[in-house]
């Protein structure tokens, strides 16, 4: 599926859910769903600098595909990253870099989260971007 398809797919699946308590929980369960990133990759190098909670994400490039591995330390902060995961992983770096990522706003999460919550959402996306960008035209 493309990047825009898998955006799609993640805002039909929240709008399935009646309140805001329901789409943190879903949230979170996506969280659950990443798989394990091993220990040593949890280093400085892979942190994502200025979220509240540590948040590590690794890109790896394979066939013309960005992979990314993620974990965090918070369980609401790691369903965050795993959105994005969902979304870019196994897609072509160029099409990473040119990707809207604003469905990010029309989930409804910024508004319910706390302001530094919120701010890593733009952090993450930032460096999901610039992971591919290491692998763009390669």
């Amino acid at each position: 599926m493309s990047i825009a398809e898998n955006q799609q797919a993640v805002l039909d699946e929240l709008g399935l859910f009646q309140d805001w308590q329901e789409r943190y929980e879903y949230v979170i369960g996506l969280g659950k769903t990443l798989p394990p990133m091993d220990a040593e990759l949890k280093t400085d190098d892979w942190l994502i600098k200025g979220c509240q909670s540590q948040v590590w994400l690794h890109a790896t490039s394979a066939n013309g595909k960005v992979h990314y591995a993620a974990d965090s330390d918070s369980v609401i902060t790691k369903g965050m990253i795993a959105l994005f995961v969902r979304v870019l992983d196994q897609q072509p770096a160029d099409e990473i870099l040119t990707a809207d990522l604003s469905f990010i706003d029309q989930t409804g999460l910024k508004e319910h989260l706390a302001p530094t919550r919120a701010n890593a959402l733009n952090l993450m996306a930032t460096q999901m971007k610039q992971r591919a960008l290491e692998f763009a035209n390669a």
